[in-house]
C-alpha cells in the first residue's frame, strides 16, 4: 500500500465521519437553538430544559437516520474489502 492509498482511505474515512455525524449534529443544532430561544424569551433557566429535548431528538433523529448511516458505513466497509482483496 502506497502513501498516496493510505491518504486516499484517511480522506474517504473523514467523508465518511462527516456525513453520519451531520444529520444528527444539525438535528441537536437546531433543537438547541430553539431551546435557548425560548429560554431568552421567557427568562426560564433550567438546566434540565436544555438537555431533555436535545437527548429526545437526538434519539428519534437516530431512529430516522440510521438506514442512511448504516448503509453509507456498509458502503465504507465495501471499499475497504475491495482494497484488501486488491492488495493481495
Amino acid at each position: 500500500m502506497t502513501e498516496a492509498d493510505i491518504i486516499d482511505v484517511a480522506q474517504d474515512a473523514i467523508w465518511v465521519i462527516i456525513k453520519v455525524s451531520a444529520p444528527v449534529m444539525a438535528v441537536a443544532l437546531i433543537v438547541g437553538l430553539v431551546v435557548s430561544l425560548f429560554q431568552a424569551l421567557t427568562q426560564i433557566q433550567e438546566m434540565t430544559l436544555t438537555f431533555v429535548p436535545k437527548i429526545i431528538a437526538i434519539f428519534f433523529s437516530l431512529l430516522i437516520f440510521l438506514p442512511y448511516m448504516g448503509d453509507t458505513l456498509g458502503s465504507f466497509m465495501q471499499r475497504i474489502a475491495e482494497r484488501i482483496i486488491g492488495i493481495v
